[in-house]
């Protein structure tokens, strides 16, 4: 497989810094070599984005922070990833904060609906980054950045590339939420996503909700987009991670997950987000990030 490795080191959706590292610590870490051991082929490897530092610009609106910056780069990101699309390739986007999923998902959905396929995402992350401007309770816009792609929210990131809507959030699935706002979660529910908390783990147990995850993707869709935070996972398995929450999933279980939706013949492009070295342990984050993209595209232990 052609890959098309594309780092966004962009903050500017979080509170906290140091994510804007975290693509350099994922190379360290050996990503290239890793995916090229699988016989795959990094066709390109660059960071479609120029951008200074955060401390160098003006929030803005506090309620859609940092908007013109974090517009301008997706942009710049949803071409490249259109572009490796219509190339053939696999887009594997490096994080940064998870803003950059609205240019992963734009460019996405602008090559498919060309070639007249359906999109779903799988969203693991601990939180549902559905909010508004109208409902945010820290104006980040790491935490509107699906519900822009699904439509709802400020026109600058719902028309972001071009205008409309980039992802029917029926074919949305969420895994291992564990904190979510109050109106955010009316807002999901009203979208019509499809979402499996870590309470839900609890109760089902995590191969039930993996298998309930493929048949969900087979039934609905084409082709799927990974957006992997690694908040999701427990701190005690990603220390180096902007939002250290506990009780997440454990790294056997995003390993397995990884492993299922590469048996699903459905993923074609992915994105890792929000390592941060800065937090990290021995770049332990990082080194796990490469494990997971390696499970997503074909390792197997035995």
């Amino acid at each position: 497989m052609n890959i098309h490795i594309l780092e966004m080191p962009l903050d500017f959706g979080a509170s906290r810094h140091g994510s804007d590292m975290g693509p350099s610590a994922i190379r360290l870490a050996g990503i290239k070599e890793r995916l090229e051991s699988l016989g795959h082929q990094t066709v390109r490897y660059f960071s479609p984005i120029q951008i200074n530092p955060q401390e160098y610009e003006k929030p803005g609106n506090p309620k859609a922070k940092y908007l013109q910056p974090i517009v301008h780069a997706n942009v710049q990101l949803a071409s490249e990833v259109q572009r490796a699309v219509e190339d053939g390739g696999f887009p594997l986007v490096l994080g940064g904060d998870h803003s950059i999923a609205l240019g992963s998902i734009a460019g996405l959905a602008a090559a498919y609906q060309k070639k007249g396929l359906r999109m779903g995402v799988l969203y693991v992350d601990a939180h549902g980054d559905f909010n508004t401007a109208e409902t945010s309770p820290s104006g980040n816009i790491h935490g509107e950045c699906m519900s822009a792609s699904c439509g709802y929210g400020l026109d600058e990131l719902v028309n972001l590339y071009y205008d409309g809507r980039k992802l029917d959030p029926r074919n949305v699935c969420y895994v291992g939420l564990r904190s979510v706002d109050p109106e955010e979660r009316v807002l999901m529910k009203k979208a019509g996503v499809t979402a499996y908390t870590m309470s839900d783990i609890d109760r089902m147990g995590f191969c039930d909700v993996v298998r309930k995850v493929i048949v969900f993707f087979k039934r609905r869709v084409d082709v799927v987009h990974v957006s992997f935070d690694m908040d999701c996972l427990d701190p005690m398995y990603a220390p180096g991670t902007g939002y250290q929450l506990p009780a997440g999933m454990t790294n056997r279980e995003a390993l397995l997950l990884m492993e299922e939706m590469y048996e699903s013949k459905l993923v074609r492009s992915a994105e890792i987000v929000e390592v941060n070295p800065v937090l990290d342990v021995r770049n332990q984050t990082a080194a796990l990030a490469v494990e997971l993209v390696a499970r997503l595209l074909g390792e197997k232990i035995y």
